[in-house]
């Protein structure tokens, strides 16, 4: 079973925390910062919203960048997502 949102929300898999910095230190899990990039797993169908209509932009397996506050955690089937609105998600990281 897959995790489908509805209206102009998306799914998204937060990536991992970094163990070390770039110097080399080695950080302990309580002075990791939790990076706002994830991965998008899926994307809902867009639709209105009041009386804008909202196109969705991000696609599944984008990386983003999200607003520290828009995301709503959950956990299904053993796995931890954010829920958000795709108005939340501030950038695609492009390569």
């Amino acid at each position: 079973m897959k995790l489908a949102p509805l209206g102009d929300k998306v799914v998204l898999k937060q990536v991992e925390a970094q163990e070390t910095t770039k110097s080399g230190i080695v950080l302990t899990s309580q002075a990791k910062e939790k990076p706002q990039e994830a991965i998008v797993v899926a994307v809902g169908p867009g639709g209105m919203v009041g009386d804008t209509k909202i196109e969705m932009v991000v696609k599944e397996g984008d990386h983003v960048l999200y607003s520290k506050y828009g995301a709503m955690e959950v956990k299904y089937d053993g796995e931890e997502y954010l829920i958000m609105r795709q108005n939340d998600i501030l950038a695609i990281i492009k390569d």
